[in-house]
């Protein structure tokens, strides 16, 4: 029987869980061990983090993305200092205030940019105005920043590199929200510890759930200092699981044969897909590259309309200002077929023709 073409393109959080990641729950089912990470799924999966970013780290799975990102900064800012970022970054404008309620109250300060990615000299500018200041001013503690961004656009090596010797000449740290790390990793197409410690970020918030798993975040350290302080933090915001190695067995698979980074492969690849059939059609135009598996199209009215018509979801967009005709996002994920992909192209040549 022919699997049913996927219509839904809203975001990748719609989609299940990978087969090899129910399998791996599954195993680790059976019996008792240890509660709150005492158990031996949790120690290979240290192990294994350890291979993966090429020296010893400290990895804390949370069950989501808000608390990955929320504890982590709370481990690098106190109630009284700030945390600079995008002005469009999930942590600012999708997370309810988690940030600031785990940290007691460190300030998010949100910097404009117009695709996601903060430029080169932003944070010194904020930082230079929030010292002159003084007690004023909220104490500038750290820089965060989404890797995919918030538009789908990715900072390469070297912009990030220079990103991180801006904070650390600063004396600040450096946060990456990676819900999409793997797409950004397989965008890149470099090792995990190039694109972090060695470009002197401090904490990632390495995600799994949009690409594969049921419910698991990893939050990654390569700072031993903070290790301690972060295991206090995560018990005492509540997120410490007591079986906790079904959290440890969803990215323990998760990395394994490296499936983090083939479903992050697929993903873009259907972007790319994706982006290459719509440009046919006249008035489409995307935004920006497509460096992740997110599309920021304007596309016809009628085109949409037709789209819709036939089933397919997706999200209307925030046009930017200058931007002729409406806009949409169009998220691509692990688990689509390049007939889901072909079947959204058609539709949308069709819809084209008779409008």
């Amino acid at each position: 029987m022919t699997a049913p073409t996927r219509k839904d393109f809203s975001s990748d959080n719609v989609t299940g869980v990978a087969p090899e990641i129910l399998e791996a729950l599954a195993a680790a089912n059976p019996g008792t061990v240890h509660s709150y990470g005492a158990d031996p799924i949790t120690e290979r999966l240290r192990a294994r983090a350890d291979e993966l970013f090429e020296r010893p780290v400290t990895i804390v799975p949370v069950a989501t993305g808000t608390a990955a990102n929320a504890i982590a900064l709370s481990a690098l800012a106190r109630p009284w200092q700030a945390v600079y970022c995008p002005a469009s970054a999930h942590v600012n404008t999708d997370e309810c205030g988690a940030p600031e309620f785990f940290s007691g109250g460190a300030k998010l300060m949100g910097l404009p940019t117009t695709d996601g990615r903060l430029a080169p000299g932003q944070v010194t500018e904020a930082v230079a105005f929030a010292r002159s200041m003084g007690v004023h001013h909220v104490e500038p503690a750290a820089v965060t920043i989404s890797q995919a961004t918030e538009w789908g656009t990715v900072y390469d090596l070297d912009w990030l590199r220079r990103l991180g010797d801006e904070a650390h000449g600063l004396g600040l740290r450096l946060h990456v929200d990676g819900a999409r790390f793997a797409n950004t990793i397989a965008r890149l197409g470099c090792s995990l510890a190039d694109a972090t410690w060695r470009a002197g970020v401090d904490a990632l918030s390495f995600g799994a759930t949009k690409n594969g798993a049921l419910a698991a975040e990893a939050i990654v350290v390569f700072d031993p200092a903070l290790a301690t302080e972060l295991e206090y933090r995560r018990k005492r915001s509540g997120h410490l699981w007591s079986k906790h190695r079904f959290l440890s067995a969803q990215l323990l698979a998760y990395f394994e044969g490296d499936l983090w980074l083939r479903h992050g492969q697929r993903a873009n690849a259907m972007a790319d897909r994706l982006a290459a059939g719509l440009a046919s059609i006249e008035g489409a135009a995307c935004l920006l590259p497509v460096d992740a598996n997110e599309l920021f199209i304007r596309l016809p009215a009628g085109v949409i309309q037709g789209l819709r018509g036939e089933g397919f979801e997706f999200y209307d967009w925030p046009a930017p200002s200058g931007t002729d005709g409406p806009v949409v996002r169009l998220v691509t994920s692990w688990n689509m077929a390049e007939a889901d992909i072909d079947a959204f192209v058609e539709s949308a040549r069709r819809a084209a023709r008779n409008s």
